[in-house]
């Protein structure tokens, strides 16, 4: 971006309507049938995704909006919609962690688990939000039209994804060896065909790899500067960030966990009233 305030340019190309309203409203129906979900089976654990797809349809409408205001932009919709597309993703993550907790819950897998499960969500969850509020002050930052506060926002944008990948690195190495010891030494509550655990293990293993590589490509976008071929071409966006977050989304439309939800909630009655029966 340019330091100078009257070459300065809040896009390097004109955004697409049509992009813009197409994916607004596949955001918007995968929200709206997230939000039937949670109503009916009760997962508020997903509520961040309900936050994340609104974050994506906002993002996609002020894209929508600056097509409109062109050539004479306005700020407002170009820093609604860096500052939300950045950080939705980190929503839905929140949700991808807490689904594990709930499969290791269900299973009796917690002697399987690097992680206790009363550490498990607080350990991922905590951390992504740490990512999103480094991710949410660095994009506020980068919408500056001053080139070293824009710069100094990018930086520290790119710290945000880089802890990001390594938090969800280190969330796909703990799935991935409860998954190896379960199949080793399978629990009798993993054996009841009642209770896919194989299946959503897979399934968040698919949509962590969609959130890694959007957030592999934005390491790139922000490493490459505002002059690299990523920002420059508005394709990127859509084919490395919109869709990514889109299949996300549309996966657990289709694949939704709410059995081990209830599962879950059932053992951890279980569990207090064990406590309880103890202490008398």
């Amino acid at each position: 971006m340019s330091s100078d305030s009257e070459t300065y340019k809040y896009y390097h190309y004109d955004p697409s309507l049509a992009a813009a309203c197409v994916f607004a409203a596949l955001f918007g129906a995968s929200t709206i049938w997230h939000s039937i979900l949670i109503a009916k089976h009760r997962t508020l654990y997903f509520v961040p995704v309900i936050i994340g797809g609104i974050f994506e349809i906002i993002g996609y409408a002020a894209r929508g909006v600056s097509n409109q205001q062109a050539p004479n932009l306005t700020i407002a919709p170009y820093v609604i919609q860096t500052l939300l597309l950045l950080v939705a993703p980190a929503l839905l993550a929140a949700s991808i962690y807490m689904i594990l907790s709930r499969i290791i819950v269900s299973v009796d897998g917690e002697a399987y688990s690097l992680i206790k499960k009363r550490w498990l969500t607080k350990v991922f969850v905590t951390s992504d939000m740490l990512t999103f509020f480094v991710q949410l002050a660095g994009g506020g930052l980068m919408a500056s039209t001053n080139a070293a506060t824009s710069t100094t926002g990018s930086h520290i944008i790119l710290a945000g994804l880089l802890i990001q990948i390594i938090i969800f690195g280190f969330f796909v190495a703990v799935a991935l060896i409860f998954h190896l010891r379960m199949r080793a030494i399978p629990t009798v509550q993993s054996l009841d065909p009642k209770w896919p655990w194989e299946k959503f293990l897979y399934i968040l293993y698919i949509t962590s790899a969609f959130i890694m590589v959007r957030s592999i490509v934005r390491v790139v976008e922000f490493v490459e500067g505002f002059e690299g071929v990523i920002i420059l071409h508005e394709v990127y966006l859509y084919v490395f960030d919109a869709v990514p977050m889109l299949a996300v989304m549309v996966t657990f439309n289709i694949w939704y966990p709410s059995s081990f939800s209830k599962r879950a909630r059932k053992a951890m009655v279980n569990d207090l009233s064990g406590v309880e029966l103890q202490g008398r």
